[in-house]
């Protein structure tokens, strides 16, 4: 009789396999992180020298979705909401984002990217872009569309 589960069988191998799995999943995530945190200060200091890299992340969130609450990038981000007042005053301060009164609600005010912080964050993200194609060259583009699929459900479940 095969033995599966606790009693080292089957079950433990696969059990063993997914711990394996596990494990270079999250190797690989943090090198990956470590690269990116570096990769978003440099970018952060081509779009401003006084840009925070956290900051960068705040344009791209901005470019990408357009205006919104600051209450609602702090949750985003997953961050308090003085910590986000903080680095969106920076950003305020440096001309790269200005806020708006919601026309929805006259108490709150809107973020959004200014026209030189779009200009700024657009040359840095498109010379990014060219590096990414310029590693990537040997890459099959289904390769690239799987990785950037399965990255989208990553981060998409992590949202939840």
């Amino acid at each position: 009789m095969q033995k599966t589960g606790a009693e080292g069988g089957a079950g433990a191998d696969d059990q063993s396999g997914a711990d394996h799995a596990f494990l270079s999943l999250e190797r690989e995530l943090a090198v990956f992180l470590r690269r990116a945190r570096a990769s978003s200060g440099e970018m952060a200091r081509e779009v401003h020298p006084e840009l925070e890299p956290a900051a960068y992340g705040l344009l791209v969130r901005l470019e990408d979705a357009g205006r919104q609450r600051a209450t609602d990038l702090a949750a985003y981000f997953g961050v308090g909401k003085a910590t986000m007042s903080r680095q969106l005053r920076v950003l305020e301060d440096l001309g790269l984002v200005a806020r708006e009164p919601d026309p929805a609600d006259g108490r709150a005010s809107l973020v959004g990217i200014t026209d030189e912080g779009r200009e700024r964050f657009r040359r840095v993200r498109d010379a990014r872009r060219g590096q990414y194609v310029r590693k990537l060259a040997g890459w099959d583009r289904g390769e690239i569309a799987e990785l950037a699929r399965l990255l989208n459900q990553f981060n998409r479940r992590a949202e939840s």
